[in-house]
């Protein structure tokens, strides 16, 4: 009974609202469809993304990010384990990379949603994960990463006609 109320303790979830100019349907096709134009929009977060595995776009596609955290280069490889085109939806695991060295488990989900009034959309950043120990702190520069990610993508997305 101990150890399951000890293993729930490592287990937490991160998430936070960002909005942008940009609509939901254009924010969400750069997220899954040109992810590879992400590091174009926001180079001091994030330096690459690579598809690895599968198509950009797809379920099952493995995608290798080299991104920026307290400023130390880290990398990541994430599946993408679900999409939904239309609630802007997407899923992915962290299956290898620098937080596997202090995370068991690490799912990120991104939704981007039209604002009820006016132009714009939130964009919602939920990430639940399990830690190895309770010396790891929550991965909240992971999720200002993505807030200022989000803000330099709305920024070219935006620009765009």
């Amino acid at each position: 009974m101990a150890q399951a109320m000890m293993q729930s303790s490592l287990v937490g979830e991160l998430e936070v609202d960002v909005e942008i100019k940009s609509p939901a349907k254009k924010y969400y096709h750069m997220l899954t469809r040109r992810p590879q134009d992400v590091p174009k929009a926001t180079p001091d977060n994030i330096q690459g993304c690579d598809l690895r595995e599968g198509e950009f776009g797809k379920v099952g596609s493995i995608i290798f990010w080299n991104y920026v955290t307290d400023g130390q280069p880290k990398v990541m490889k994430e599946r993408i384990e679900a999409l939904d085109p239309v609630k802007n939806r997407m899923v992915a695991r962290v299956i290898e990379g620098d937080l596997m060295k202090e995370f068991k488990s690490f799912f990120v989900t991104i939704q981007a949603t039209p604002k009820q009034r006016g132009p714009g959309s939130v964009v919602k950043c939920h990430m639940k994960y399990e830690r190895i120990n309770e010396n790891v702190a929550d991965p909240e520069s992971l999720l200002a990463v993505f807030v200022k990610a989000s803000k330099d993508m709305d920024q070219v997305l935006s620009s765009e006609v």
